[in-house]
């Protein structure tokens, strides 16, 4: 692997209770379109369980460690995930990942 220079996805999945749902999807909306603005945001995607409607799943992709640390100590998301998102989750997986190398 490359290390600090391979690109990095993050897969986050939510659990939130139905009466916030809505007020999570609109701070989620803003936070979609302020990272895309980040320079080393390459993608950001937002999904919901078909089955499971209060599940929303968050698939994102960086540049490198660096632009993901840039990402989370961004204002927009100190502001939208620290600050009002988190307090409002029953339940939140996170796991970051790498492309594998053929071989």
């Amino acid at each position: 692997m490359k290390g600090a220079n391979t690109q990095v996805v993050v897969v986050a999945r939510w659990q939130v209770s139905d009466d916030r749902l809505g007020e999570v999807l609109s701070h989620v909306a803003e936070l979609r379109e302020c990272s895309l603005a980040e320079q080393g945001c390459l993608g950001y995607e937002v999904f919901h369980g078909l089955g499971e409607p209060t599940t929303v799943l968050l698939l994102e992709h960086y540049r490198d460690d660096a632009a993901l640390e840039t990402h989370r100590q961004s204002t927009h998301y100190q502001a939208l995930v620290v600050g009002r998102i988190l307090r409002m989750l029953a339940k939140r997986e996170v796991d970051i990942l790498r492309p594998r190398e053929p071989g």
